[in-house]
């Protein structure tokens, strides 16, 4: 599947950068750090499939969505690449990794781990099949169909960016083949006969509990010259808690590429 992209900085030199969002995510909620990096920088973001402006299809295994990415970055003709995923794309750019080393020049995953999460994106999602998509709805009246299952208002501000006001409203997402695959996306199925040699740089958020210290071993099995960084004053959402800070790093992890 060839997948919608947002390109800057074409003309800069070097091996570009790929940014792979988190579920419910989409390439332009990079925008700011994409333009600030494209000064210098070639940068990739990409809608994964189901997100955005992607294809919707069914099959969202990180295999499947991993080539996904290596078809895409192909036709662009960006590999090898630099690639940074969170969460949902941290797992997909892993697992690209893993099966296609030749593509990855360097590995930046963002506060997650290869290892199966417990469901706690069912309610969520059962919130957001459950908003009415009438005539007339508005912001305001989706907003309080969430606001039981996610509490917080700015994570229903960023789930409501998906969901088109119309007539009739519709969601841009695919949410049906999101939900089918909720057990695929909270698990994990990279191999575990391979490594990825590459440089790999484990980014956490300080208030995220998303990359615990027992998994800093299985990350080591398959990554073996990963290194960790905490990025202070943010949650799972690094890049958007605390901007800077994540910018400082994902600088500093281009301009090492540069050398």
């Amino acid at each position: 599947m060839i997948l919608h992209a947002i390109e800057m900085g074409e003309g800069n030199p070097g091996k570009p950068l790929v940014l792979l969002h988190g579920l419910f995510g989409q390439a332009r909620n990079f925008g700011q750090i994409q333009r600030t990096l494209a000064q210098r920088w070639r940068i990739i973001a990409l809608d994964l499939r189901n997100h955005g402006a992607s294809p919707h299809a069914p099959d969202m295994r990180y295999g499947t969505m991993a080539a996904d990415v290596h078809e895409t970055l192909q036709a662009l003709g960006a590999l090898p690449a630099l690639v940074m995923g969170h969460s949902m794309g941290g797992k997909t750019a892993m697992r690209l990794a893993l099966s296609r080393p030749d593509a990855v020049a360097r590995l930046l995953v963002l506060d997650i781990a290869p290892v199966v999460y417990p469901p706690h994106n069912h309610p969520i999602v059962a919130a957001m099949t459950g908003i009415p998509l009438h005539d007339g709805l508005t912001r305001t009246e989706a907003d309080a169909a969430l606001a039981e299952a996610v509490p917080e208002p700015n994570v229903r501000a960023f789930l409501l960016q998906n969901l088109r006001f119309g007539t009739p409203p519709e969601w841009r997402i695919g949410l049906k083949e999101i939900a089918d695959a909720l057990f695929d996306l909270e698990g994990w199925d990279g191999p575990t006969d391979t490594t990825y040699a590459g440089r790999s740089l484990i980014v956490a958020g300080a208030e995220s509990h998303y990359i615990r210290a027992e998994d800093r071993p299985l990350i080591r099995t398959l990554f073996p010259v990963a290194r960790f960084v905490t990025v202070k004053h943010a949650g799972h959402w690094v890049h958007a808690d605390n901007p800077a800070g994540f910018l400082a790093v994902l600088e500093a992890f281009l301009r090492a590429s540069d050398r």
